[in-house]
């Protein structure tokens, strides 16, 4: 088991499957040292445990939950290409989309579920960028989805 995902043990979580493609593209792609994952949905053994719009039949607390399990999609993504999340030199990049009712601004909270847990999976590893942007409608009528960039270290 490598580190992160001991740490990741020890905050009561484990990394799951990764998530197959809705359609035509990869859940993530390496390029030199760096790992672009797709966007992530909050799938859960399959499904989305929630639909809908933020701010209207998703609650804003229920949303930065989902955009954890995200996160946590994302990083099965990233172990799928990396071979090893040890290898991860820093997350550089979270780009995070918020489906949004029409007077919903809270789209960076929403999405410091996903950096949180980044920061208290990789520690000082997981501090990176971020774009929150609310947006009218995502893929299955997912409420949040999240895609990130990571840097490995050479080898």
């Amino acid at each position: 088991m490598s580190a992160v995902e001991a740490k990741l043990a020890e905050l009561g979580l484990s990394l799951p499957e990764v998530v197959p493609p809705l359609a035509a593209y990869q859940p993530a792609v390496r390029s030199g040292v760096y790992v672009y994952t797709a966007g992530q949905l909050p799938m859960v053994d399959g499904k989305l445990p929630v639909t809908g719009k933020v701010g209207a039949e998703v609650t804003q607390e229920e949303a930065k939950d989902l955009a954890r399990t995200c996160a946590l999609n994302a990083l099965a993504a990233v172990k799928s290409v990396a071979g090893d999340l040890d290898r991860v030199a820093r997350v550089v990049k979270v780009v995070g989309f918020v489906a949004s009712a029409p007077d919903f601004t809270g789209q960076p909270a929403v999405l410091n579920g996903a950096s949180e847990l980044l920061g208290a999976v990789l520690g000082d590893k997981g501090v990176h960028a971020r774009s929150a942007v609310g947006v009218a409608v995502l893929p299955l009528d997912a409420p949040v989805e999240v895609e990130i960039q990571v840097e490995l270290t050479e080898g």
